[in-house]
Parts: structure tokens; sequence; C-alpha cells
């Protein structure tokens, strides 16, 4: 085991979205953002990014890594276009207030149409539907949560209708 692999994860977490460069076995050398660190078999998942908007992802296995060097520090700008490359395409960031809107019309749409439906958590963030199924932000179809699987598929189907009529 090298001294890589004995890091404890809070330590591979100081090196995520930072410009590094990884010395490996066989005087292999890689250079990129890192993207995160596998704390099982303390990989580093490294991005590069290319001409076009194009982005180049490489892993160098952790029992490979000899030394990784920090080459620069990410600024708020770079954190965000890492955190947006395994996004879904059709994901967007909501503000909070457009997250609030979209609970509001939604639980509204629910009780209207005779759905019991409550705010659960500390901030009332998720929305609870007759105490069996769960809605986290941003409130669609693949946010909803539950055990009752007929439930959960006539809700989803609801919601869906409901957005497609929002649109």
């Amino acid at each position: 085991m090298n001294d890589w692999q004995r890091k404890s994860p809070l330590d591979w977490e100081t090196y995520v979205n930072k410009m590094v460069k990884v010395a490996a076995i066989e005087k292999h050398e890689y250079e990129g953002w890192v993207l995160t660190v596998d704390p099982v078999s303390a990989s580093i998942v490294l991005a590069t990014f290319l001409e076009n908007e194009k982005v180049s992802i490489s892993v160098v296995l952790g029992h490979a890594v000899q030394e990784v060097e920090i080459l620069k520090e990410g600024d708020d700008e770079m954190k965000q276009r890492l955190s947006c490359i395994f996004a879904p395409e059709e994901s967007k960031a909501y503000s909070p207030e457009e997250l609030e809107k979209r609970k509001n019309n939604l639980k509204t749409w629910l009780e209207t149409n005779h759905i019991p439906v409550t705010e659960q958590g500390e901030s009332g963030r998720t929305l609870c539907v007759a105490g069996v199924l769960t809605i986290d932000p941003p409130y669609g179809p693949e946010e909803c949560s539950s055990s009752n699987e007929i439930i959960l598929s006539r809700v989803q189907g609801l919601i869906q209708g409901y957005l497609e009529k929002q649109e």
C-alpha cells in the first residue's frame, strides 16, 4: 500500500477542485482538475477541458499513484464547471426563490385536487403526500420517493401531467 492509499477521505477531499499533477508508476504523469477521489480504491478522477467545451475524464488507479502535486486552486467558476460535468443535460440549477415557488405551486395544485400534502423537514423543503410519499426539490417526478410502488407511479404520473401543463 502506497502513501496515497494510506491517506484518509478527509485528506483526499483537500485535492478536490484543484489542478494537480499526478506521478504514477512507470513514469506516467497526468494533469487535470480533481473531480473526486474514490474512498475505497484511492483512485483519482481527473477532468481536462478540451476545446469546444468538450471534457476528457481520466482515472488514475489508487495503487499506481506515487505523488500528487497541487498546481492551482480552483476558483468559484471552475468549481461550478466541474460540478456540472456529470449533471444530466436537462437538469438546471434553480435559485432558492424558484424552488420555493415550484414547491408552493405544486402543493397548491395537489391540495386543489384533494390530495393531502404537508411540508416536512426542518426547512420545510420536502413535500409529503398522504404520509407515504415524499417529493424533494426541484419537485419533479424523479424526486418522488415511496415504498408503495402503486402510489409512487400514480403521483409521478400526476406531477408529470401537471408539469407538462405548466410549460
